[in-house]
């Protein structure tokens, strides 16, 4: 499934003005969801999970 980034980046716009308004309700959150799930299938998923993985280490060897 090939979805364009401009439709990646019209949900998170939208998803960024109802978090900033603190208007997250029911729809809202599947919104958010079906984002995360559209986000994992684009080519930004890689370079994402590197750096949350990158900042997962570093918060790790701040605690030891």
């Amino acid at each position: 499934m090939a979805l364009s980034v401009s439709a990646l980046v019209l949900f998170g716009i939208i998803l960024i003005i109802f978090i900033r308004n603190k208007q997250i309700k029911v729809p809202h959150a599947i919104l958010a969801a079906l984002f995360g799930f559209m986000l994992n299938q684009s080519t930004a998923a890689k370079p994402i999970q590197d750096f949350l993985n990158q900042v997962a280490k570093t918060l790790s060897n701040i605690g030891t």
